[in-house]
C-alpha cells in the first residue's frame, strides 16, 4: 500500500487535470478569444443557423453559385440493412469523405468527362472536376466562380458586372498573402447575391 497509494494519487490528479481541466480550459478559452470558431463557424440569416463557412452545401439551383463536386454518399433507403448499399448524397456532413475512384473507374471517367463538357472552355479548373478528400469543400477558386457568373446573372436578372462585383468583394486571399489560394466561399457569395435581389426589388 505505501508505493500503491501515492500511485492512485497520481492517476487521480493527473487524470483530472490532463483530462478534464486543461480540456475544459482550452475550451473556455477558444470561446472567450474565438467565439465564431469555437461554435462551428455558423452563419445565421434571419435569426436562423442556415450553415457553416467551413462546411460547403449542395445548391442545384441556376440562381446560385454551386461548388465542387462531392463524393458523399448516405445510405440505400431501399436497403437500410445494408451498410454497403449507399446512394450520391452530395456536402452529406454526416458521412465525409472522398470516393476513392482511381483513373481505371469508368464512373469517375464518365462523371469528369461530361463536367469537362459543361464547363466550356479549356482548360477547365481543376476544382470544377475534382472533388475534395471531405466532399465538405465550403470554397471554389475564382476561376471557377467566373465560369458560372453567365448563369447566375441570367437567372437572378442581374447585369453580370454586378455578380462580379458581389464575387470579387466574397473572394478572400491567401493568408498573410502567402499561404493557401484565393477563394470565394459559396455560401457567403450566394447570401450576398440573395441580399443583392432583394436590394433591387425594393428600389
Amino acid at each position: 500500500m505505501k508505493h500503491l497509494r501515492p500511485a492512485l494519487v497520481l492517476v487521480a490528479l493527473f487524470t483530472i487535470l490532463t483530462g478534464l481541466a486543461l480540456p475544459l480550459g482550452f475550451v473556455g478559452l477558444a470561446e472567450a478569444v474565438f467565439p465564431s470558431q469555437a461554435g462551428g463557424s455558423l452563419v445565421e440569416h434571419g435569426g436562423t443557423v442556415i450553415g457553416s463557412s467551413l462546411l460547403g452545401q449542395n445548391f442545384t439551383q441556376d440562381k446560385y453559385f454551386q461548388g465542387r463536386p462531392s463524393a458523399t454518399v448516405t445510405q440505400d433507403p431501399d436497403h437500410p440493412d445494408d451498410p454497403a448499399k449507399t446512394v450520391a448524397a452530395p456536402y452529406n456532413a454526416g458521412n465525409s469523405g472522398g470516393s476513392n475512384a482511381g483513373p481505371t473507374s469508368k464512373t469517375l471517367i464518365d462523371r469528369v468527362t461530361a463536367d469537362i463538357a459543361k464547363a466550356g472552355a479549356k482548360p477547365v479548373p481543376g476544382d470544377m472536376l475534382t472533388t475534395s478528400a471531405s466532399g465538405l469543400d465550403p470554397d471554389i477558386s475564382p476561376e471557377t466562380a467566373a465560369r458560372q457568373v453567365p448563369r447566375v446573372a441570367a437567372a437572378r436578372h442581374l447585369p453580370e458586372d454586378k455578380v462580379k462585383a458581389v464575387v470579387a468583394a466574397n473572394t478572400a486571399g491567401r493568408l498573410a498573402g502567402l499561404i493557401g489560394e484565393p477563394r470565394v466561399n459559396v455560401l457567403a457569395v450566394n447570401l450576398a447575391l440573395d441580399a443583392t435581389n432583394a436590394s433591387v426589388a425594393g428600389k
